[in-house]
């Protein structure tokens, strides 16, 4: 049995998940992170599967979205990178509200995510050591290459290159780091992916990754994705 609720914490509304009876014991905890035009709820069966297999999820709404969406929809569709900017700018605030809480068993913090959400667990997994391990599904962290086609956006590429994995392999391969992509991906191209596979592997850095394809998949979390990243964070963290 798992328990959910809602509340704010470093001033963003998130979704808590957690084995129930345990809301104030210290958990290996998992903050994850939602796709673009997504919320918290709309993958809170990310929160109920990791939940059950026994870790505490905070997923927080992203700026425009969720609790937080103010309805200006053509407007949230310029913004996709200052969008992901704030996720990487929110989470020291968010990280030391957790802990504050104590609701982190020891060192053990990990961050996730989906699309844009994974986008944001493998820019913070460059800039966070505190950081015990990553997931990042169907993301990239080539944030300098991909704002050239993805959301085009030229102005944001200085802000983008702190976050961006080019020169900081060594930042992602020191954790355990788990990288899944359907190989049909329409919105974020699977080569992002294995460029980072290729990446890590040419440089000798991949003994902590894990590498997953899906045959026939497009841009869309399956129920394999679900149970690699449940089996990732059961061995890692």
């Amino acid at each position: 049995m798992i328990e959910l609720d809602v509340r704010t914490l470093a001033n963003i509304e998130i979704l808590h998940a957690f084995p129930s009876g345990k809301g104030n014991q210290p958990l290996p905890c998992i903050v994850f992170y939602h796709g673009f035009t997504s919320s918290k709820l709309v993958y809170s069966y990310f929160a109920v599967a990791l939940a059950q297999a026994g870790f505490r999820v905070v997923m927080p709404d992203a700026r425009e979205h969720g609790a937080r969406y103010q309805g200006d929809e053509q407007g949230r569709m310029q913004h996709f990178w200052q969008i992901l900017q704030e996720n990487f700018h929110e989470f020291s605030a968010l990280r030391d509200a957790i802990v504050a809480q104590g609701w982190v068993d020891g060192q053990r913090l990990a961050v996730a995510g989906a699309s844009m959400g994974g986008m944001t667990a493998l820019g913070l997994m460059t800039q966070h050591p505190e950081i015990t391990c990553v997931a990042c599904l169907m993301g990239s962290g080539y944030f300098m290459q991909l704002s050239r086609t993805l959301f085009p956006a030229q102005e944001e590429q200085p802000a983008l290159a702190r976050w961006d994995v080019t020169q900081q392999l060594p930042a992602l391969a020191n954790r355990p780091l788990l990288l899944w992509h359907g190989e049909e991906d329409d919105v974020v191209p699977a080569v992002e992916t294995l460029r980072l596979q290729q990446a890590l592997s040419s440089a000798g850095l991949d003994q902590h990754l894990t590498c997953q394809w899906q045959a026939g998949v497009r841009h869309r979390i399956t129920p394999e994705a679900l149970s690699a990243t449940v089996a990732f964070f059961n061995q890692h963290l």
